[in-house]
C-alpha cells in the first residue's frame, strides 16, 4: 500500500519548532517510503484563521525544504462535506442532539452534586454531563443555530460489538494494536461536540472527513492528540470511512519542559530564520538527522 501522510497546521499564528518537527518527520517518513506528503490548511475556525498566517505556513515549510505532492486542501472549502456528514448522523442515524449549554452551565452542572468537586477532563476538554441529551428534540431538520453533540452511548450501540481499535506505530512503543473500551469512551470521553454555532463542523469531524478525502494511510502527529484518536475511530466507523495507521510522536518542549504554543514567538520558525539559522540548524534543534 502506498504511504500517504499529511501535515495539517491551522493558520492562527506562527509555526514553531514543534510544528517544524512534526512536518519534517512526516515529510521524511513519506520520502523514505517512496510515498506521498500532503498539506492541509485547517482553517475551519474562520473567526481565528488569517490569510497572513496561511502565507507564513507556505513560506516556513518551503524554507525548511519541504515539498507537497498536490495542491493544499483547505477546510474552509469543505463545509459542504461536513454538513453532509452531520446530516447523515442527524437524519439517518439519529445520533446527534442540539446543545445550548454555555461553558459556565457545564461547570455549574458538574459541580452541583458536590461543592468544589473537580470536573473530569477528557480529550475534548471537560467531560459533558449530558444536560441536553434527553431534554432536546432530535426530530425534524438539523438545527443550524446551536452546537451539535454526538450521543456517545447510542453511537457505540450503532457500531456494534466490534471493538474500537487502531494501529499505533509511534514512539516509544513501536507498532502495536490499540483497543478502546466502550466504558472508557462513555465515562472518559463523553458526548463530544461535532459542530458549533459559529462554524460548521469541529476538529474531530473535519479531521476524519479530510483524512478520508485525501486518502491518508498514515497519520503523523503529536502525542498530545493520542487520546483524540479513539474519537476519530468512532466517527470513521459511523461514517463508513477507513481507519489510517497512527504515528504519534514526541512533543518539542521549552527549557522548562512545557509544550510549545503558538504564542511562544521566541520559538517561531520565522524568528530563527531572521536570526540567521539554517534548515539544518532546525533539524538539529529538534533531533532529526541532517539530509546532507
Amino acid at each position: 500500500m502506498t504511504f500517504i501522510t499529511r501535515f495539517a497546521p491551522s493558520p492562527t499564528g506562527p509555526l514553531h519548532l514543534g510544528h517544524a518537527y512534526s512536518a519534517m518527520l512526516a515529510h521524511d517518513m513519506a520520502r523514505a517510503a517512496g510515498g506521498t506528503f500532503l498539506l492541509r490548511i485547517e482553517d475551519i475556525d474562520t473567526t481565528r484563521a488569517r490569510p497572513e498566517w496561511e502565507q507564513a505556513i507556505y513560506d516556513d515549510l518551503t524554507w525548511l525544504g519541504l515539498t507537497w505532492d498536490a495542491a493544499p486542501l483547505r477546510q474552509s472549502d469543505r463545509t459542504t462535506a461536513y454538513t453532509a456528514a452531520l446530516e447523515t448522523l442527524w437524519t439517518e442515524r439519529a445520533l446527534l442532539y442540539p446543545c445550548t449549554c454555555a461553558r459556565k452551565d457545564i461547570r455549574a452542572a458538574l459541580s452541583a452534586p458536590q461543592e468544589g468537586a473537580t470536573p473530569a477532563f477528557g480529550p475534548d476538554g471537560v467531560i459533558y454531563p449530558g444536560t441536553c441529551r434527553d431534554a432536546t428534540r432530535r426530530a425534524g431538520p438539523i438545527p443550524t443555530d446551536t452546537a451539535l453533540r454526538l450521543d456517545m452511548q447510542s453511537a457505540l450501540s450503532a457500531i456494534g460489538p466490534t471493538p474500537v481499535a487502531f494501529t499505533e506505530t509511534g514512539e516509544p512503543t513501536g507498532r502495536q494494536a490499540k483497543t478502546v473500551t466502550c466504558t472508557n469512551l462513555i465515562s472518559e470521553v463523553g458526548d463530544i461536540v461535532l459542530s458549533r454555532k459559529d462554524f460548521v463542523g469541529s476538529y474531530h469531524l473535519s479531521v476524519v472527513m479530510d483524512d478520508a478525502a485525501q486518502g491518508i494511510t498514515d497519520v503523523v502527529r503529536g502525542a498530545d492528540l493520542f487520546d483524540a484518536t479513539q474519537i476519530h475511530v468512532v466517527l470513521q466507523r459511523l461514517l463508513g470511512l477507513p481507519t489510517p495507521t497512527y504515528h504519534h510522536h514526541r512533543l518539542i518542549r521549552d527549557d522548562q519542559g512545557k509544550r510549545l504554543a503558538k504564542r511562544d514567538d521566541a520559538r517561531a520558525i520565522a524568528r530563527y530564520r531572521a536570526d540567521g539559522a539554517t534548515p539544518q540548524d532546525i533539524r538539529r534543534m529538534v533531533g532529526l538527522p541532517s539530509l546532507f
